[in-house]
């Protein structure tokens, strides 16, 4: 009865996700559904005040500032023009003959260098169907376009990315955003290469087929109801937040924090280890210098400063909860008697090498929860001491199972019930019969390819 109640518990969260159901509501509701099937009920008012809220406390203590420099971040890029500026930057280098890779890189430009991946979508989009349009290519496409750019390799695999993926298993692991850079680089080259070849030979069977662009006129009026324009900003001084981003993580990752003696700070706070700490300090650091730089260098061109921080910093709210709300219903699922079962079959499922447990875990809790952070997230606060312990057993480099945590949890994550994916569709004006195979192939099939590679590079060769 314990796994079947957690089961169908499971089964409905993943159902009424689909229809549009808040997680905010959806989380306590199937987690009460399987404490009470499992025969638990008398403890069910002490397991959510306790279990499920004292889990989502505590990821909201942990994560809440990225989740909240983040969001503002993203909204000042687009507000002060940056993100714009960047995009057209792109388009004019490599122009309508690649609309595909063009569509890509703008993408993966703007989230390497710490936008959300909603804003870039929003931003991006308006460039995309114009190129689309005038290249003839069918408009169907531009949803994987921008998740081949903004959902895979730089969510996941690029060293040193700010996405709140790669910031999770900072504090499981001990490992820092650049973890197995080696590993992150090639299995992000093969997202990319295989996502963009992959697109690029369904452009060109639409065009051998006679297909167009399209007749999209009513849906595309409803997506672009709410755009609006952007002030003008010289592309060279909109790249500068996004190397800023990246430049003082690395700064402070490599040079500032490992030359200065921080056990002063555990004297104080018994209960911060500062080497699994500094990784997630060294990416606040670097989202809110960026985000001061924007404020204070163009701050006679804000049409409305005051609007666009309340937005980029209530836009926060909803994600964190969501995936808090998600990380609480992981962690009753794991209190009782039944997931016992579950754990130990996943953890044995290749015992001489747990690459293959952490990742088979990320991928099917990512996939329930349609989110690759809610069940990257949910996975490593249930089983992440396992899996640091079963490392060091074998010999595993805590940052190899970083990187393959994030790769994993970046593949089924995109499964037709995920949030990013509904957005991404409704903001395009197109349904998941028209676009979302494709979709489909770049964020999970190429990925999971990708994260076979690592585990199998980093099996016989180590984390590099």
């Amino acid at each position: 009865m314990g796994m079947l109640a957690i089961l169908l518990s499971l089964s409905l969260l993943m159902f009424l996700a689909y229809r549009g159901i808040s997680v905010l509501l959806l989380a306590p509701l199937m987690a009460a559904l399987a404490v009470l099937l499992s025969g638990d009920g008398a403890f069910l008012l002490p397991i959510y005040t306790d279990t499920f809220m004292g889990a989502l406390g505590n990821y909201v203590i942990q994560f809440f500032p990225l989740f909240l420099l983040g969001a503002l971040f993203g909204q000042l890029m687009a507000d002060s023009g940056a993100a714009q500026s960047i995009s057209n930057g792109i388009v004019k280098r490599l122009g309508t003959h690649h609309v595909v890779l063009t569509v890509v890189m703008a993408c993966a430009v703007l989230t390497y260098g710490g936008v959300s991946l909603f804003v870039v979508a929003f931003a991006i989009y308006p460039i995309s169907r114009e190129l689309f349009r005038q290249a003839n290519v069918p408009k169907r496409l531009i949803p994987a376009s921008i998740a081949l750019g903004s959902f895979t390799f730089t969510m996941t695999a690029l060293p040193g990315t700010p996405a709140i993926q790669n910031a999770i298993p900072i504090p499981y692991f001990g490992t820092n955003s650049f973890a197995a850079p080696g590993l992150g680089i090639i299995a992000g080259l093969i997202m990319l290469g295989l996502g963009t070849y992959y697109l690029q030979s369904r452009v060109k069977k639409a065009t051998a087929n006679g297909e167009g662009y399209g007749t999209h006129t009513e849906r595309e009026a409803e997506a672009n109801s709410d755009t609006t324009s952007a002030p003008h900003m010289p592309l060279a001084i909109a790249l500068i937040p996004l190397v800023m981003v990246i430049g003082l993580n690395a700064l402070f990752t490599y040079g500032v924090f490992p030359a200065i003696d921080l056990s002063f700070i555990s004297d104080a706070f018994e209960n911060v280890t500062p080497s699994r700490q500094t990784g997630l300090w060294a990416i606040l650091i670097s989202l809110l210098s960026a985000s001061a730089w924007l404020i204070i260098t163009r701050w006679t061109h804000w049409q409305d400063l005051k609007t666009t921080i309340n937005q980029g910093c209530f836009g926060s709210l909803l994600p964190i909860f969501n995936t808090a709300s998600e990380v609480g219903y992981g962690a009753v699922i794991a209190s009782l008697a039944g997931f016992t079962i579950i754990r130990d079959a996943v953890l044995n499922v290749s015992p001489n090498n747990p690459l293959i447990s952490e990742a088979l875990a990320m991928s099917v809790l990512a996939g329930i929860t349609g989110s690759s952070s809610g069940g990257l997230s949910i996975a490593l606060q249930t089983l992440g001491s396992e899996y640091l312990t079963m490392a060091q057993q074998a010999g595993i480099n805590p940052e190899l199972m970083h990187r393959v945590a994030t790769l994993a949890a970046g593949g089924m994550d995109t499964l037709p019930h995920s949030g990013a994916v509904i957005t991404l569709l409704a903001i395009c004006g197109l349904t998941h019969r028209q676009s979302y195979g494709n979709v489909a192939m770049v964020t999970i099939v190429l990925p999971i390819a990708a994260l076979i590679s690592v585990i199998t590079l980093g099996t016989l060769f180590g984390s590099f």
